[in-house]
């Protein structure tokens, strides 16, 4: 990822030392990108004619969401907790849901909030579709065209051998009625992780090819998430091709429901060095911020953030590992070339920090969750929200 682009937000700022008054760890959401964001996936809507949803499991910091309300159709959510998140804190837009199973306990709630819900196999539509369709709900059912468009991240490869995740065409064979068929309204698949259009082409010849003459009898088409529209070298052009041809095709409404795409590179994760070590010519950086704790999906998927005034790699004469505080040996971020050896007290900004961060951090090891800030557009901080021992202590217990 180019270092240029993902600290764009920065330009014309002293960074990190614009951070200085913050206390570390802290995430730092950049208005101003989310708004860039905005724009751009609001003018694919209005050049084709799709509705483009935030996915809230990628960022869901509400705070936000009067700021992109005006750019999206609505949210999706996965499961109760996120519909109602969406219904409350962008009144007035569409909520999606999908969940892979629904509870039973929970599923009257869950029609309080959303509009369009989505099954995941043909046991569950029989399960809840009809009460679902009798409260006026849009129903869909999640399809798996069994078409990977991706290498070495099986964890995130819904279309990987024995996926759980969307009704093959043998299974739609095998199970489905007419009956059953009868309420469905739409259909959803969600294949792609960070990808371009590239990707949505070859897996919409799939999507064609098992379900393509169920899609006439549909009102709509979810596309689902994974598409990095406002990545700069994104090809939008060739997305809008494809919003309309399927539209067309089947006569239906085309929904995108992109997470990383509406904050992508609109956050920052600022660290303060604690203390720097050597052992077999490796020096080690150790941060107040953890990679298990603060942004695991370095540890889940894995990759290496993008850090300003340092490149990822070993090529270079400041080589030095980046690493966390807490007893985990794999807390390790990466290793960096940095511009200058970094000294205890030392601020280090790591960028695309906004996405799949605040939404899946921990407590392990008791470490404090970092505090959220705003950055408006004239670089002024807000403080959103900050966490303390109560945070730690209330998910494990009695509350104090």
């Amino acid at each position: 990822m180019d270092r240029q682009e993902v600290f764009r937000g920065l330009s014309g700022r002293n960074a990190p030392a614009c951070f200085a008054p913050l206390r570390t760890p802290c995430y730092v959401v950049d208005e101003k990108r989310l708004e860039e964001n905005g724009r751009i996936l609001a003018s694919v809507a209005e050049h084709t004619g799709c509705r483009i949803l935030l996915a809230q499991k990628a960022f869901s910091n509400y705070d936000f969401y009067p700021l992109l309300a005006p750019y999206l159709a609505g949210t999706e959510a996965s499961g109760l907790y996120e519909a109602r998140l969406g219904a409350e804190e962008m009144p007035g837009k569409e909520v999606h849901v999908f969940c892979a199973a629904y509870r039973e306990d929970e599923f009257g709630e869950l029609l309080r909030y959303a509009d369009h819900i989505v099954f995941n196999s043909v046991r569950q539509l029989k399960q809840f579709g009809t009460a679902a369709k009798e409260s006026g709900k849009s129903i869909g059912l999640r399809i798996n065209p069994e078409c990977s468009t991706q290498e070495g991240h099986d964890i995130y490869d819904p279309c990987a051998k024995g996926s759980r995740l969307g009704v093959t065409r043998e299974a739609w064979n095998r199970e489905m009625t007419e009956e059953l068929a009868g309420l469905l309204d739409g259909l959803h698949f969600h294949t792609l992780c960070e990808q371009g259009a590239d990707a949505l082409e070859t897996t919409l010849a799939a999507v064609e090819k098992g379900f393509g003459d169920i899609l006439p009898r549909m009102k709509w088409l979810n596309m689902g998430g994974g598409h990095h529209i406002t990545r700069e070298d994104y090809d939008r052009t060739l997305l809008e091709k494809l919003i309309r041809r399927a539209q067309e095709q089947w006569n239906l409404q085309v929904y995108l429901e992109p997470g990383e795409a509406v904050a992508l590179n609109a956050g920052y994760l600022v660290t303060t060095v604690l203390d720097v070590t050597e052992n077999g010519g490796i020096r080690t950086a150790v941060l107040d911020t953890s990679a298990a704790c603060h942004m695991p999906d370095v540890i889940e998927m894995p990759y290496i953030p993008p850090l300003l005034n340092g490149e990822p790699g070993n090529a270079g004469e400041n080589v030095f590992r980046l690493a966390g505080p807490t007893c985990l040996a794999g807390d390790v971020t990466g290793e960096y070339s940095l511009d200058s050896e970094p000294e205890p007290g030392d601020r280090l900004v790591f960028g695309d920090m906004a996405i799949y961060t605040t939404c899946k951090n921990n407590t392990f090891n008791g470490m404090p969750l970092p505090d959220i800030y705003g950055m408006d557009r004239n670089g002024q901080f807000r403080k959103l929200t900050g966490f303390g021992y109560a945070d730690f202590k209330g998910r494990l217990g009695k509350k104090a």
